[in-house]
């Protein structure tokens, strides 16, 4: 007797628990996977947050695979449909250590399992979607109305602490380059927040902090709001304490494998902020600059380029 072909089945694993565990057998079975499936699990693999936080049908518009094929990645892992492993993931977000302590503890882990390599790989992938993101429309419309705003301003303020120092100082800098009026909000002894005594209607000030928010930072936007001055933020949520008070909000994200949350984000925004208000101002751009590269060149700040002799 003649028994019927049956083609052979993909071997069967326990159905996972976790988000870990998924991405665990994910990786060990990838090879075997058809090519579609496979692109399907690549997206997993490299989008952990937008798979926790975005709808079926967002993904597959971002990742340009269907939703059935999603919904036949998940369904060949032993989960009835891509809701499951969206559930996982979130579930996973949820969990993740509140600490620095918690979370390089993950980051030790992480190493151990999986080598230097991979980790540096996982922190570079992170890092590249969060900068995709700030292409997308939304974060565009963000970023130029933001910009809107600093330009028509008499004078803008910036502020950041910590972490988000740097982000005030860059977007400060790039500024009085090109003469526009700029004003770092900080000083010795406490005395930063003095040169804020005389802010008021016209006024802008740039404002940076993400979680964990500073305290100061949003106490001082609320001052600079009580004098009819306006805020432009740059933060990680509609729902920052930040953003609440904003009169125009630039979103990052900041979460990466690391036990520290990275501010690469932040930086590209403050520079793109800067370079669209120099190009608003135009012939006025070029005055300044040419202005600083004079002072400059006077003070002998930078070590000049030898001229090639032929």
């Amino acid at each position: 007797m003649i028994r019927p072909f049956h083609p052979p089945s993909a071997p069967r694993c326990a159905v996972p628990r976790s988000s870990t565990e998924f991405a665990s057998q994910l990786k060990s079975r990838f090879a075997s996977l058809p090519p579609q499936i496979r692109e399907a699990a690549r997206w997993v693999i490299d989008h952990p947050v937008d798979v926790a936080v975005l709808s079926l049908r967002e993904q597959a518009r971002r990742s340009g695979i269907a939703p059935a094929t999603l919904t036949r990645l998940a369904q060949r892992f032993g989960l009835k449909g891509y809701d499951e492993i969206r559930a996982l993931y979130a579930e996973g977000l949820r969990e993740r250590p509140a600490t620095f302590r918690g979370r390089a503890e993950e980051l030790l882990a992480r190493r151990v399992s999986a080598g230097d390599a991979a980790l540096a790989q996982d922190m570079f992938a992170s890092l590249a979607r969060h900068l995709n993101a700030l292409s997308g429309p939304e974060a565009i419309r963000q970023v130029v109305a933001a910009a809107e705003m600093i330009a028509a301003a008499s004078r803008v303020f910036s502020f950041g602490q910590r972490s988000s120092f740097t982000v005030a100082f860059i977007f400060h800098y790039v500024r009085s380059l090109f003469g526009s009026h700029s004003i770092l909000v900080d000083g010795p002894g406490a005395t930063g927040r003095d040169v804020l005594r005389g802010i008021g209607r016209g006024d802008v000030m740039l404002a940076v902090t993400v979680e964990p928010y500073n305290r100061e930072t949003v106490e001082t936007a609320q001052y600079v709001k009580s004098r009819a001055a306006r805020v432009v933020a740059i933060t990680d949520s509609e729902l920052s304490p930040l953003a609440a008070v904003a009169d125009r909000c630039v979103l990052i994200r900041t979460e990466t494998p690391s036990f520290f949350h990275t501010m690469s984000p932040a930086f590209a925004v403050a520079e793109c902020l800067a370079a669209l208000v120099a190009a608003r101002r135009g012939e006025e751009t070029l005055a300044g600059l040419a202005e600083s590269e004079r002072q400059l060149a006077a003070l002998n700040t930078y070590i000049a380029r030898k001229k090639r002799t032929r």
